[in-house]
């Protein structure tokens, strides 16, 4: 059961894992999954479309991403997760959604009740993101009316500016998620 049939999931996975000492998107859960592909599991079961941005070297399949998954090539991804979700905005501006929850390839332990609300939330003129413990996390959820602007991000700073110049439009919802703010900088965060 997907989330909303509104909401398309883009999932930024372009990076270097500098801080993580190796590819954390290949590296493996207790389950045996890897990092990125548990991700992705989480996204499909609850968006009914999901991409993927990868660096243009990256083999989709050694990383474990799905099939149905679209995938998306960042050329300039050493350059920043600016340029990564700007790639990505730009090939999914065509679809006919009204807001894109931007993912992090490193974030499997949101929980699937987190994404519904966050999706029954979003629409085309908000900024929707999660809060858990008054801590801002993710995925933040674009509405469509943002999506030009970020098509324009450079750098490394994602979609701060685009965050910092529209307050406005913030949609903060709490949510008894951990999951939220947990992500994997380095390996023992894996356990």
């Amino acid at each position: 059961m997907h989330a909303s049939p509104q909401v398309i999931a883009l999932v930024l996975a372009a990076g270097r894992s500098r801080r993580f000492g190796s590819d954390k998107r290949a590296a493996r859960l207790p389950d045996g999954q890897s990092l990125l592909a548990a991700t992705l599991v989480l996204a499909r079961r609850n968006f009914p479309e999901v991409a993927v941005v990868l660096r243009s070297d990256d083999e989709a399949e050694a990383l474990g991403v799905p099939s149905g998954v679209r995938v998306i090539r960042c050329t300039d991804a050493d350059l920043g997760m600016g340029h990564s979700l700007a790639a990505g905005v730009a090939v999914l501006a065509a679809e006919r959604f009204r807001a894109m929850a931007v993912m992090l390839g490193d974030m499997p332990w949101i929980a699937d009740a987190s994404l519904r609300h966050l999706a029954e939330s979003a629409d085309v003129d908000r900024i929707v993101f999660p809060l858990h413990d008054g801590q801002r996390g993710h995925p933040v959820l674009f509405g469509r009316r943002y999506w030009q602007e970020m098509m324009t991000l450079t750098g490394d700073q994602g979609a701060r500016r685009v965050l910092e110049d529209h307050e406005e439009a913030w949609f903060g919802l709490e949510v008894d998620d951990p999951g939220v703010l947990r992500d994997a900088d380095t390996p023992a965060a894996l356990v």
